[in-house]
């Protein structure tokens, strides 16, 4: 007989992943009332709730099916249709047709970036280290770099990152990378070395300072941190389909191994050198042994003109006792 608080434990991470579904939402009823920084707020707050439920499910052991699938109904909300009706409500008077159109992409591309994760999730990784990323940009990041617009908005004021053509574009922009195959970093592996815990905390409370105090700019640099930070997580995916011998290793063992690298190719431990490197290599080793031996007969030209000279005399000689 299971224990009676299983369905309140059962309870716990499905109750935060509704809050995630309303919070998405009441952003769309903040928009339509015009109060954007609240909607930003409440996307913010979908985002934080999203990222609790899963580790809540997994600390409680109350994963369960529905939940996952409640979820992705979640998701697709909160940070496909939510952010979507967000940007064309602001862009509303300059949007038109155009605007809905692109709306409708956004909400698309979430839709097929989360079933296409719900797929792979029953697949097994082709890599060890494929847990390590996601295939392309996941939803809760996906909806936030979308209002990297809104926030300069609401930060400095109407400018051209304001403009009806730079926030559509921008959003086509992140619907591309939604559904792109484009690996993206995954928070869950990450791990800070001890040495670098205490410089974490202070930097984690100077970012907290930021956003208490320039909250909507504090959040667009983070976003476009993240942004800028796709081609170093896709060279480190590459890095780690070339060297099998760092897949069944820990991360801080996978720097020992990247360190040892680079050391190797500090100390010249190159491959051997071209044909035509070492060609040229031979070519200018003859090119030094031609020029020693013409020194060489430099040095010895005296000498010859003496023995031509004792030739000539010894000639003289002769000829004089003939």
């Amino acid at each position: 007989m299971p224990p009676p608080y299983a369905s309140q434990v059962r309870l716990l991470p499905n109750a935060v992943t509704v809050l995630a579904l309303c919070a998405g939402l009441s952003a769309v009823q903040f928009a339509l009332i015009g109060n954007f920084q609240l909607s930003v707020a409440s996307l913010g707050v979908a985002a934080l709730c999203d990222a609790l439920d899963g580790r809540l499910a997994r600390l409680l052991d109350a994963t369960s099916r529905i939940g996952a699938e409640l979820d992705s109904l979640a998701d697709l909300v909160s940070f496909g249709v939510s952010p979507a009706l967000v940007l064309y409500i602001w862009q509303r008077p300059d949007a038109g047709r155009v605007g809905w159109v692109i709306a409708l992409v956004f909400a698309v591309c979430m839709a097929l970036r989360l079933a296409r994760f719900n797929t792979l999730m029953d697949r097994p990784d082709p890599y060890p280290f494929t847990r390590e990323f996601f295939v392309g940009v996941p939803a809760p990041a996906a909806a936030l770099v979308a209002g990297i617009p809104l926030y300069l908005f609401l930060h400095f004021g109407p400018g051209w990152w304001s403009t009806a053509a730079v926030v559509g574009a921008w959003a086509v922009v992140v619907s591309a990378l939604m559904v792109s195959r484009l690996p993206t970093m995954s928070l869950k592996s990450v791990r800070v070395p001890p040495q670098l815990i205490a410089p974490m905390l202070v930097g984690v409370g100077v970012g907290a300072a930021v956003m208490v105090t320039v909250p909507f700019l504090g959040l667009a640099v983070v976003c476009a941190a993240y942004v800028l930070l796709l081609p170093y997580t896709l060279y480190r995916y590459r890095w780690l389909a070339r060297h099998p011998e760092a897949w069944d290793v820990s991360i801080r063992e996978r720097r020992a191994v990247a360190r040892a690298a680079r050391s190797a190719r500090r100390l010249g431990l190159r491959p051997p050198l071209r044909r035509r490197v070492a060609g040229r290599a031979s070519a200018m080793a003859r090119a030094v042994r031609r020029r020693g031996e013409e020194n060489g007969a430099r040095r010895d030209l005296p000498g010859l003109a003496a023995a031509r000279a004792r030739r000539g005399r010894l000639g003289l000689r002769r000829d004089r006792r003939g």
